[in-house]
C-alpha cells in the first residue's frame, strides 16, 4: 500500500511541475494516465539508477557539501523523460533541459517533500 502512495505523490509532483513549468510537456491520450506512468518510471530510476549515480560522484557531494545531490536530481529526471519513451517531453536543447530538469527537479523535490508528511509511519 505504501508504495501506491509514494507513486501517487510522485505523480502528484509530477503533475505540479508539468502544470507550472512551460517547457515541460505530457504527450499521451489522458494526461492523467501520462503522469502516472511517468510517475512509475521516476520511482524505478530513483530506486535502481540513483543510488549508483550517487555511489559514485559521493567524493564530488562532499567537496560540494551535498549541493552536487541537485544535479543527480536534475539527471535523474532527464534520464526519466529518455525512459519514458513521449510522455514526458523536455523543450529545447541539452542545456535547456537540464536547466528545466534542474528546475523541475527542485520542485518535484519540494512538492514530493511536503506531501509525504501526510504519509502515515510504518514504524508503529
Amino acid at each position: 500500500m505504501r508504495i501506491l502512495l509514494r507513486i501517487l505523490i510522485n505523480a502528484i509532483a509530477i503533475g505540479f511541475m508539468v502544470w507550472l513549468l512551460p517547457a515541460f510537456t505530457t504527450n499521451a491520450g489522458n494526461e492523467i494516465i501520462g503522469i502516472l506512468v511517468v510517475a512509475v518510471i521516476f520511482g524505478l530510476v530513483n530506486a535502481f539508477i540513483r543510488p549508483i549515480v550517487k555511489l559514485i560522484s559521493l567524493p564530488i557531494t562532499c567537496l560540494t557539501l551535498g549541493l552536487f545531490t541537485l544535479v543527480i536530481n536534475a539527471a535523474m529526471l532527464l534520464l526519466t523523460s529518455w525512459f519514458s519513451g513521449g510522455f514526458l517531453d523536455i523543450t529545447g536543447g541539452f542545456l535547456e533541459k537540464f536547466f528545466w530538469s534542474f528546475v523541475g527537479a527542485i520542485i518535484i523535490s519540494i512538492v514530493s517533500g511536503i506531501l509525504s508528511w501526510f504519509l502515515p509511519d510504518d514504524r508503529d
